[in-house]
């Protein structure tokens, strides 16, 4: 959410950094009705000091046997009092009006963020490693001979419906063994703290990280109100909310493995062959909460510790900043780190690394309190996928596989594959 006062400061920065993003300058309909609330306030404050002082009035009134003057001083009072009534009312219902405005603006991008429209404009940092070239015919992930028995799509359709797989067997072992790789690193290399979170959240704590209001249909909800978290980023961010924290206890990085699910409400015909795009998947998550002054190179950190599993994993990848037109809702500046597929023969996203700013801070109301004194400030929250698992398994397989359909497995995985290294055409382990 953003600080009404540093609208009511400078708004035309405010436009600017909207029309940046591509959303229309707002500030005249964020400020017409502040002001229209702050009237209703202060209309009251006046009426209810009128109150007072008519009451008080009313007392002398009656003490001196004034009867007439204490009849119009009471009503006066009881005129105020309803005064009073409405106008808090009116005050709480723009106030509410003004949240959920506030609410359904997108983050301000930091200034260096790229300008640009949409994923063609997004800027590359860095690569690291050379796609493999094959002297056979590349196939997809699904395709491939040994993963075959391994995924099935048409008994989950049949459960689920579309966009939904069943993992067995090999499929289903190294799809564990890379999170628990993932999750192992993390805590034992980067030093996040491993956190275990639910998968049903209330509705504030979707709030919180900005997938509502405005993003509902993206996710799924429960008949009891319940949201199924589409990121574990939803309830690791959530940790802080409404807390003051010591200043000494920052930054704070946890992790999470977990079940996400997501609607794909826009993709409509997208990356529907295969398991890349799935209604429910896994993904290893990091969060870190941090001081404000060091978020950006919090960024960097993250960022490093998403791209540290795939350089493990031998696996190609290229690093892209987001321009301002493809950034998410919440994001000030994101990184994309996006794998080779040589299925596709493409580079797709893995991990999306973000930096919120305090935006999500603001909806939470999470602060720290600073340790040489003062008030309290509003925390900065950051998030990343360390990695989004189903597709890091695409990789693995679709850069493993061999002429005869076999797939080999990353060396870091075979102790968790009890010391197999090799997927055989018949989806047996050796």
């Amino acid at each position: 959410m953003h600080d009404i006062r540093a609208i009511r400061d400078n708004p035309i920065a405010f436009d600017n950094s909207l029309v940046r993003r591509g959303s229309a300058p707002i500030s005249s309909d964020v400020l017409s009705l502040d002001t229209s609330r702050r009237g209703c306030i202060q209309a009251a404050e006046a009426a209810s000091a009128e109150q007072n002082s008519a009451g008080k009035l009313a007392g002398g009134a009656k003490a001196n046997g004034d009867n007439v003057e204490f009849d119009r001083l009471r009503s006066l009072v009881t005129a105020k009092k309803n005064e009073v009534a409405n106008l808090n009312e009116e005050a709480k219902e723009k106030n509410v009006a003004l949240t959920d405005l506030l609410m359904s603006i997108p983050n301000l991008p930091y200034e260096d963020t790229p300008d640009g429209k949409d994923e063609n404009d997004n800027v590359e940092i860095r690569r690291w490693g050379t796609p493999k070239t094959f002297n056979f015919p590349v196939r997809e992930h699904f395709e491939i001979t040994a993963v075959k028995s391994g995924l099935d799509f048409e008994t989950a359709g049949k459960m689920s419906g579309s966009r939904f797989v069943i993992m067995s067997g090999a499929i289903a072992r190294i799809h564990r063994a890379l999170a628990q790789f993932m999750l192992d690193t993390h805590i034992n290399e980067n030093g996040l703290t491993e956190t275990n979170t639910p998968v049903l959240v209330r509705e504030s704590a979707m709030q919180g990280t900005g997938q509502l209001p405005k993003f509902g249909e993206d996710s799924y909800q429960t008949t009891n109100g319940w949201w199924l978290i589409p990121t574990s980023e939803v309830t690791l961010t959530n940790i802080v909310s409404g807390l003051t924290v010591e200043e000494h206890t920052l930054p704070r990085r946890y992790t999470a493995h977990s079940l996400c699910f997501r609607s794909e409400a826009g993709s409509a015909g997208r990356d529907t062959a295969g398991m890349l795009r799935q209604h429910q998947f896994e993904k290893v998550e990091m969060v870190s909460i941090t001081h404000p002054d060091y978020a950006r190179q919090e960024l960097e950190r993250m960022t490093k510790c998403a791209e540290g599993i795939l350089e493990s994993l031998d696996l190609p990848y290229k690093t892209v900043t987001l321009c301002v037109g493809d950034m998410g809702f919440g994001a000030r500046r994101t990184q994309d780190i996006e794998v080779w597929l040589p299925g596709q023969n493409a580079y797709r996203e893995i991990s999306s690394c973000s930096s919120c700013g305090d935006f999500q801070a603001r909806r939470m109301n999470a602060r720290f309190k600073p340790s040489t004194g003062g008030k309290p400030e509003f925390l900065h929250t950051l998030n990343g996928s360390g990695l989004a698992v189903g597709r890091c398994l695409i990789a693995v397989l679709e850069n493993g596989q061999q002429n005869d359909g076999s797939v080999v497995i990353p060396d870091v995985l075979h102790k968790y594959m009890g010391n197999s290294s090799l997927i055989l055409p018949d989806g047996r382990l050796s």
